[in-house]
């Protein structure tokens, strides 16, 4: 039982992979605190809480009701396989118009990517440069976490948070080595193929009881020996995979069709994006670890072993291409066949056209702040109630999560009250919010 800790103090916020992502979310945060545009998109910073769960009490500004890191106690930091700092980075990626960068360009210059742990195995399609040299898994996990030490203690933060925001990696599934702590550290002494790039990152967050969310769909904090570790060290974890356009809709589109007893025969999903994730899915191993995330959120939502006239044929598919005259703006199709009154059939077209960084920058924001929240409450282990900004939730106890937008919206408010009350001098379970 714990009372939440204070907010204030300075707090770094590391990226594993400094991309158009990170980037971008560094830059936006960057030009909101200076007024100079707008955080949209971002629950911390532009949503709000009603203060009972019947919605009958009005609403205050979620930064109002629980204490949140503020933006100006933000301090960046990360690792990236390319030497570029944050401004050449941004203006590489070409999400933000020159005219904002350059508003922001000195401290955007000021943030320097550290040496990238990288086996490109792992990644095919990229070839890093600027990447640590080492004689084992293990060496790397101690760079990293020296790494991790000289940042809080050169730019004086008092807590850290990391979001991973590196590349999709080649599809794993969890093995023996992920069992234990144990196995898992045998397996680094060994340099087991079975330990990734984004799973010695977050290996060496964990160790230094950094918390930690996963915006990818890699096989990375979600396996037996790091949750193990997570709630050994009292670390607060979340993932996988940001849930910010074609998915986002999709599990705001099936509840609503399963509400109305709305058949649904097939639903087909393509996409074309031509940024460095793009280049990175044009390998069908890194495709496939993406497209097990984009598959899997239909059926948990559509219950099909209880509505089998309603959804047990249907057919869900996902493509995504790589088309380099796109960028960062994406284009995601939806050809949706349903059925109604007495099966005769319809059909729904969507074209969804967005910009992958835009979307994904609020989320990283929101995670970061909100972990952060969970350390202070003491919170360890998977966050069910941030399952809200992924596509495939980790789960307490290795349950099946709920992948319904609004359900879990409901679930990130009522655990945002909870903290509430806490931060208002209650105490509570320090295993979990949600």
């Amino acid at each position: 039982m714990v009372a939440l800790a204070s907010a204030e103090g300075k707090l770094g916020l590391l990226f594993p992979g400094m991309g158009s992502v990170a980037t971008t979310t560094i830059a936006g945060i960057l030009l909101a605190r200076r007024g100079q545009a707008a955080p949209v998109g971002s629950l911390t910073q532009m949503g709000r809480l009603s203060l009972g769960e019947d919605a009958t009490k009005g609403s205050l500004p979620v930064r109002e009701v629980v204490p949140l890191a503020s933006l100006d106690q933000l301090n960046f930091g990360g690792w990236d396989i390319f030497e570029d700092d944050a401004y050449e980075s941004a203006l590489g990626a070409g999400v933000i118009e020159h005219v904002q960068l350059e508003r922001v360009r000195d401290e955007l210059r000021a943030v320097k990517p550290m040496k990238a742990v990288f086996y490109p195995g792992y990644v095919r399609r990229l070839h890093g440069t600027h990447v640590k040299r080492g004689s084992s898994k293990v060496e790397m996990v101690e760079k990293l976490r020296a790494d991790i030490r000289s940042f809080k203690a050169d730019h004086g933060c008092d807590r850290l948070v990391a979001v991973w925001c590196g590349s999709t990696e080649v599809y794993l599934r969890p093995s023996a080595t992920h069992a234990s702590i144990h196995s898992f550290a045998r397996g680094l002494a060994e340099g087991s193929d079975d330990i990734s790039n984004a799973q010695i990152y977050a290996w060496a967050c964990l160790q230094e009881r950094v918390p930690f969310a996963n915006g990818s769909p890699n096989l990375c904090v979600d396996f037996p020996a790091a949750l193990e570790l997570a709630r050994e060290l009292a670390v607060p974890v979340a993932g996988k995979d940001f849930k910010t356009g074609q998915t986002m809709l999709k599990t705001a589109l099936a509840p609503a069709f399963k509400a109305r007893l709305l058949g649904l025969r097939g639903w087909y999903s393509t996409n074309i994006l031509g940024n460095r994730d793009g280049a990175v899915l044009d390998d069908p191993e890194s495709f496939r670890a993406k497209e097990a995330t984009k598959l899997g959120v239909l059926e948990q939502i559509l219950e099909p072993e209880l509505h089998p006239r309603l959804y047990g044929d249907l057919v869900h598919k996902v493509r995504i291409d790589y088309h380099p005259p796109r960028g960062d703006a994406k284009e995601a199709w939806d050809s949706i066949d349903f059925f109604g009154w007495l099966g005769y059939p319809m059909q729904v077209k969507i074209d969804f056209q967005g910009r992958d960084s835009i979307l994904a920058a609020p989320l990283v924001l929101d995670l970061a702040l909100l972990l952060d929240l969970a350390a202070r409450a003491g919170l360890s282990g998977p966050q069910d109630w941030l399952s809200f900004f992924f596509k495939s939730p980790m789960v307490a106890g290795g349950g099946c999560a709920d992948n319904d937008l609004f359900v879990q919206k409901r679930m990130l408010e009522d655990a945002l009250r909870r903290m509430a009350r806490l931060g208002a001098g209650t105490k509570k379970d320090a295993h979990a919010a949600g």
